[in-house]
């Protein structure tokens, strides 16, 4: 069951890509983008990670945090946080746990052909831990400005 905006968001715990723990607890106070992306270094995940990055400041400023979460090892995070100098946490779900709790896995059709696997989410998080937005039809290239536009 995929939660909706006004619920309270899916408790969860999960390893970012030093094996540090990050559960929803961290944030009470905080805004989160909590986004779910499919696999690292592929090119709709790098352009959305760094169109986060590239408004990180801002983010901050507005009192948003922001975490990634996808199926990838934390060797792959760590990888791909140098690479692209992320300066947020991704967390390393390798069991789909969070994934499933958020409704972020299902079926993806490609050239024809259904298979099981993530579907890009973004869930907007507020200081209570309630779901304010939920974005699944996500503009990797302008993430930000796709934010900015729902939450005004």
């Amino acid at each position: 069951m995929k939660p909706e905006t006004g619920q309270k968001a899916p408790v969860f715990e999960g390893l970012d890509q030093n094996g540090k723990s990050i559960k929803l607890d961290d944030f009470k106070g905080s805004k989160l983008i909590l986004y779910f992306y499919p696999k690292d270094n592929t090119p709709g995940c790098t352009a959305e990670s760094c169109d986060l990055r590239d408004n990180y400041r801002m983010w901050l400023g507005k009192g948003y945090k922001v975490v990634g979460v996808s199926p990838d090892s934390q060797k792959s995070h760590q990888k791909f946080i140098e690479k692209y100098n992320l300066p947020f946490p991704l967390i390393a779900d390798t069991e789909r746990k969070i994934i499933k709790d958020f409704g972020a896995w299902g079926v993806k059709k490609m050239y024809g052909k259904e298979y099981e696997g993530l579907l890009r989410t973004t869930f907007i998080i507020d200081e209570e831990g309630k779901i304010e937005e939920i974005f699944s039809k996500v503009k990797t290239k302008e993430h930000t400005n796709q934010i900015l536009e729902a939450i005004g």
